[in-house]
């Protein structure tokens, strides 16, 4: 089962997304905050990470900084989820080693678009 961590703080969207990708058969691992997520990474070693950018603790940006020098998970693919739409923020997200960006509210299709298509390329 292809396991997926979500780094969100947002209760109900944590509830909401973690809900709709278990349907689709993921196996989804939680966690609430930064340096939650760095620390379940680097233990579990999921196949993909959906990372919010402002979370609490460690933001996403260095949470991912950290996770992508990091040998045992920078093969990992992570997409950005932010509520934030601005082009910069998309560069930033890219420049912190985010394989790709999504916004919110999340649009599930779209996002599960971008999820196989990170898998794929993977070999997952």
């Amino acid at each position: 089962m292809i396991k997926i961590l979500l780094v969100e703080d947002n209760e109900m969207n944590r509830d909401m997304l973690s809900r709709r990708l278990a349907r689709k058969g993921f196996d989804v691992v939680v966690a609430v905050n930064g340096q939650e997520g760095v620390n379940i990474a680097t233990s579990s070693v999921p196949d993909l990470i959906l990372m919010d950018v402002d979370l609490p603790v460690i933001d996403g940006l260095e949470a991912t900084r950290r996770l992508k020098a990091d040998t045992t998970t920078k093969h990992i693919p992570i997409i950005a989820l932010t509520a934030h739409a601005l082009v910069e923020d998309r560069t930033k997200s890219l420049e912190a080693g985010c394989d790709d960006y999504d916004t919110k509210p999340i649009e599930f299709t779209r996002l599960m678009g971008k999820i196989e298509a990170l898998l794929k390329q993977e070999g997952v």
